[in-house]
């Protein structure tokens, strides 16, 4: 798991977004994301949403959620913890989904360019900090004064946000998930909206109130009682996303006094194998790991944790070997990947990591780890254009568009111009005068 600080900050979904949001990072991980991507597909197939959206996990322990362009869910890893049931968490994918199926982003300030490159993603979430008033993060952005670009983003949303309950209620019952999920996620506002209500300006809340969106909810379930049905595979993938982010995220000793309790048996070994690891403890971690892949012969995931257990533990050879496992198994994920082309790197082996980071950065660019080892490989091999342009993506990923700029400079003076890497050096370049 890699949590990449100073990231944007996030738009609140449920309650006032006035107050300075915390600058959060990405969390990113494979096991992480191919749960959400499991658990979301149904809802995702329901809403009729582009079947390419990705969803990422912020490192922020506020009960949050939002979209930002029409190609990302944005989850707070706050919210996802504190959620009871697999279909809770399905019923936030959906009304974030129903924002995109709906229309909604097309007439917000803050999305007048898609995240389609790191450059592009790095605009729409400096805008995203900038509308949740995060100057840390983002500053100066065209929409003027943080509280102008505030109210102009959230001019329409009291009434979209009806609209997405509504609609992300039609689509739980399309997929057969039951529409009772709704009620959790309203119960577990209502009484956050209590304790700050008193001290919200009107003009600047986001959304209606709980107890409206809460009565209509009631309404819709009324009329469409049994129309569930239990996904066992949803449950186990809500489990495992609950025990590999509590696992980090949580000090060692909480989670090795509740691992007992997880769902199965590999969920267990693994948040122990986790909890042993941040302990660092590599004879245990190495062991559990072991048990629940003897468990789960052929998870991709689980060898990724281990050979990430092994490279941290300064293990290189035999972190790139459990690497080029898990990179058999699952070929096209970037981030293991990354892991892989990161192991290589330590082992000493620039050539072979090269071939393969840029591989990980051709199916994903949205890692900034995966970033700064490919502008590592590039500077050992001595292609110096090319560093310097990964290295401006990165910055411009991470909303540091100053460095993201200089990089970018340096770039476009050493690559072959009119190039495709050149171009991208534009396009960060392009990004840049924008967030100026």
């Amino acid at each position: 798991m890699r949590i990449l600080r100073h990231f944007a900050a996030t738009l609140a979904l449920w309650v006032l977004v006035a107050v300075p949001a915390k600058a959060a990072g990405l969390i990113r991980d494979a096991d992480v994301e191919y749960a959400l991507a499991q658990i979301a597909a149904p809802v995702l197939r329901a809403a009729g949403v582009p079947a390419n959206l990705r969803i990422l996990v912020i490192d922020d322990p506020a009960l949050n959620a939002f979209v930002a362009d029409n190609q990302h869910i944005f989850l707070n890893s706050g919210l996802i913890m504190k959620l009871g049931s697999v279909e809770a968490l399905q019923y936030v994918i959906a009304h974030e989904a129903a924002h995109i199926s709906n229309g909604h982003l097309a007439r917000r300030a803050g999305n007048a360019r898609a995240a389609r490159t790191a450059a592009g993603l790095g605009m729409v979430l400096a805008a995203a900090a900038a509308a949740s008033g995060a100057p840390s993060v983002a500053t100066g952005i065209a929409a003027g004064s943080q509280s102008a670009a505030l109210r102009q983003f959230l001019a329409h949303t009291r009434a979209e946000e009806s609209s997405a309950d509504a609609t992300a209620l039609r689509s739980l019952v399309r997929a057969g998930i039951d529409p009772r999920a709704a009620l959790e996620v309203h119960e577990l506002f209502r009484g956050q909206e209590a304790l700050s209500a008193g001290r919200q300006d009107p003009y600047m809340r986001s959304h209606p109130l709980t107890r409206d969106r809460m009565r209509a909810a009631q309404g819709f379930v009324a009329g469409n009682a049994g129309a569930a049905r239990d996904d066992p595979g949803a449950a186990y993938w809500f489990a495992r996303a609950q025990g590999k982010l509590s696992a980090f995220l949580r000090a060692p000793g909480w989670t090795l006094r509740r691992a007992g309790a997880s769902v199965s048996k590999d969920i267990a070994l693994m948040r122990e194998a986790v909890a042993y690891h941040r302990s660092s403890d590599l004879r245990k971690s190495v062991a559990a790991i072991d048990q629940a892949l003897a468990l789960r012969p052929r998870d991709a995931l689980y060898l990724e944790l281990k050979g990430q257990i092994l490279l941290e533990g300064r293990q290189f050879g035999p972190a790139v070997q459990v690497y080029r496992q898990a990179a058999a198994m699952a070929p096209n994920e970037a981030l293991i990947l990354g892991g892989l082309g990161r192991a290589q790197m330590a082992a000493g082996d620039a050539k072979s990591a090269l071939e393969v980071l840029e591989r990980a950065r051709s199916r994903d660019f949205r890692d900034p780890r995966i970033l700064r080892d490919l502008a590592v490989a590039y500077a050992k091999t001595g292609q110096n254009g090319m560093a310097s342009l990964v290295t401006a993506e990165r910055y411009a990923l991470q909303g540091r568009m100053k460095d993201a700029r200089l990089h970018a400079t340096r770039a476009e003076g050493l690559l072959p111009r009119g190039s495709g890497p050149w171009r991208r050096a534009e396009d960060v370049l392009s990004a840049t005068k924008t967030l100026r």
